[in-house]
């Protein structure tokens, strides 16, 4: 079988999208999504996106992580694969499409989108984490010198420890740094450090909120290893967030057959 492919990538959270309308990929095929993901042995990514039809909807996004399960939310994939719809003439200026966690509103200019993320209506504070899902699970730590950080060896920890090991959490290690907020994130089903994560640095965003430390009242600025992102958002209460947007670059990287 001879697969197109298109490649993208948010902020160095990078995907492969497949256009299924035509239902042309098996979804229960998880070996394959594993081996497309594989960075030596296929085309290599974060994740893989299917663009389906969907009645009542621009499309429906199905996400894959790379380890070739069908998973949560992603921020960047959503804004990769509303980038992509734009280029197949399926969207202009606004999209509206479902995906695992509900309905999605995004804001579209050529190479940047604007995702409406889903509500948070509650976040766990302890004394030194949070956890909430942002359309994906989060578990945010305040660390000192992120940027020099173990990320992949106490993110795994964490991952791996009692609470979280049967269904997995993704792990962020965020440090306020001038005006941004430096976010670097383990994540599941990848199993290791991405460049950026979108539902992360979401929570992160989200988390310095409730703790008085984000760059301004309604919005963080936010720094990741593949570049920079914004989260806006209106804080209802305490530990309750609504019309929450992920901002950023999403960017065609090359297309191909496999």
């Amino acid at each position: 079988m001879q697969i197109h492919f298109y490649k993208y990538q948010g902020t160095g959270n990078d995907f492969i999208i497949i256009d299924n309308r035509m239902n042309v990929f098996n979804r229960s095929n998880t070996a394959l999504v594993a081996k497309l993901c594989d960075r030596r042995f296929g085309i290599g990514a974060d994740g893989l996106m299917l663009l389906q039809s969907k009645a009542g909807y621009d499309f429906e996004m199905v996400y894959y992580n790379s380890d070739g399960n069908e998973s949560s939310m992603c921020g960047n994939g959503g804004r990769c694969i509303v980038e992509f719809a734009r280029t197949l003439g399926l969207v202009k200026e606004k999209a509206f499409f479902i995906a695992i966690d509900g309905e999605h509103h995004a804001n579209v200019q050529p190479g940047f989108i604007s995702l409406k993320m889903k509500d948070v209506s509650s976040v766990e504070l302890n004394a030194d984490f949070a956890y909430l899902n942002t359309g994906s699970p989060h578990y945010v730590q305040f660390v000192t010198n992120v940027e020099m950080f173990p990320v992949f060896e106490e993110g795994k920890k964490v991952r791996y420890n009692e609470r979280f090991k049967k269904e997995g959490t993704n792990v962020n290690f965020i440090e306020k740094c001038e005006n941004a907020l430096f976010v670097r994130t383990y994540e599941r089903g990848v199993e290791g450090e991405t460049y950026s994560c979108g539902t992360g640095v979401t929570a992160a965003a989200i988390v310095a909120a409730i703790k008085g430390v984000s760059t301004s009242q309604n919005e963080c600025e936010i720094k990741t290893l593949g570049g920079n992102l914004k989260v806006k958002f209106n804080r209802t209460s305490n530990n309750s967030f609504s019309d929450v947007w992920l901002e950023g670059p999403a960017t065609f990287v090359f297309e191909g057959n496999i």
